[in-house]
C-alpha cells in the first residue's frame, strides 16, 4: 500500500546537511528532478515573487530555491508542515509508525516528482500550479511520476489534490480520497486535517491493505467512517 499526498506550501526551517540527489527515492525522476531545479534557478530573483505567487510577508522564501544544493535537508514528511501535517503530527509518532509512514507514505511534489517520507529535502518555493518560463510543470512530470507510481506494484491510497494529481495520475485500480462531512458537502480546511489525522491512524495501527476491500474492512475495524464511491474511489466522513 501507498498513500500519496501532497506537499504543503508552509515549511519549516532547519536541518543539517546537504540535498544527495543519488539518496531521493524513486531514482528514474534523477534527471527530471535537476531540469525542474534549472528552471526554478533560472527565474530571475526579482521576478520570482510574481512567479511564484509571493506576497509581500513571503516573498524571501523565493531566496529558498538559490540555496537548493547548499542549504540544510530534513526529512520531507518533517519539512512539510500546515494543516495536513499538523493532522499527521509525524514529530509525536512512536518510532514503529514513523517507521510504517517511511515505508508506505509518498508525498507528491513540483521540484522533486514523488518523494518518500523519509527523504530529505531542502527549503524550496514551488507549487504544482506554478507556471515556469520553459517549462510546463504538468508536461514535465506527468510521464515520469505515473510510471514512477505503476513501478512500485503498490495498491495506491491517492490523498493528494488535484493540482498534484495533474502531476502524474496513480494506475488504474488506485482509490482516491474524498473528505465530506455526513451531510455529503465537501471541506477545504478541515479535509486536509482529515487526512492527516487519516494517515496518523494507519501508521499507528500498522495498516497493512492491499485493495480498497482491504482498507474498508480496516476503516470498520477502527471506527473510521471510510466509504466506498463508484468502483474504486472513497469518501472519509467528519
Amino acid at each position: 500500500m501507498i498513500v500519496l499526498l501532497p506537499p504543503s506550501e508552509t515549511k519549516a526551517e532547519g536541518g543539517d546537511g546537504v540535498l544527495d540527489h543519488a539518496a531521493l527515492g524513486f531514482p528514474s525522476l534523477r534527471g527530471k528532478r535537476r531540469a525542474a531545479a534549472a528552471a526554478l534557478k533560472r527565474v530571475p530573483l526579482r521576478e520570482a515573487p510574481a512567479v511564484l505567487k509571493l506576497g509581500a510577508r513571503n516573498s524571501h522564501e523565493a531566496r529558498w530555491n538559490r540555496e537548493l544544493n547548499s542549504g540544510p535537508v530534513l526529512p520531507a514528511i518533517e519539512r512539510y508542515i500546515g494543516v495536513l501535517y499538523d493532522g499527521l503530527d509525524a514529530a509525536s509518532i512512536e518510532p514503529e509508525a514513523r517507521a510504517w509512514i517511511d515505508e508506505h507514505v509518498v508525498i507528491a511534489s513540483a521540484l522533486f516528482g514523488l518523494l518518500r517520507a523519509s527523504d530529505r529535502i531542502p527549503l524550496y518555493r514551488l507549487s504544482g500550479s506554478t507556471t515556469l518560463p520553459g517549462l510546463s510543470l504538468k508536461a514535465h512530470w506527468r510521464g515520469g511520476v505515473a510510471q514512477a507510481i505503476a513501478a512500485t506494484g503498490e495498491w495506491v491510497l491517492d490523498a493528494r489534490s488535484e493540482a498534484y494529481v495533474a502531476l502524474g495520475a496513480a494506475p488504474a485500480g488506485s482509490a482516491f480520497l474524498h473528505v465530506e462531512t455526513a451531510e455529503g458537502r465537501a471541506l477545504n480546511h478541515f479535509n486536509k486535517h482529515a487526512k492527516g489525522v487519516l494517515v496518523r491512524a494507519l501508521a499507528e495501527s500498522r495498516a497493512d491493505a492491499d485493495s480498497r476491500a482491504d482498507l474498508l474492512h480496516w476503516a470498520a475495524a477502527h471506527r473510521v467512517a471510510l466509504e466506498p464511491r463508484g468502483d474504486a474511489d472513497l469518501v472519509l466522513r467528519v
